[in-house]
């Protein structure tokens, strides 16, 4: 199974972790493990919501027909009125 060393982990983050892994009953291993997992699956499901989001967004947009009127003429049409 591959190890994975990271250096340079914040104090305060590497505490967070331990108190985290020893509330749940933990190893400071797994817990680290679990988050990781986490927050790619995470960041999985974002990306999926943001591509839903959009082919929803492409699906409701409204074209005007083709030879309608501008925007810009219909206002203008609007005030002189």
């Amino acid at each position: 199974m591959p190890v994975l060393h990271v250096e340079a982990v914040p104090a305060d983050l590497y505490e967070r972790i331990k108190r985290r892994a020893a509330a749940r009953n933990q190893e400071f291993t797994t817990e680290v493990l679990r988050l990781l997992e986490q927050a790619l699956a995470n960041e999985e499901e974002a990306r999926a919501a943001h591509a839903a989001a959009l082919t929803d967004l492409r699906q409701r947009r409204w074209t005007p027909p083709p030879g309608s009127p501008e925007s810009v003429a219909l206002l203008r049409e609007d005030r002189d009125r």
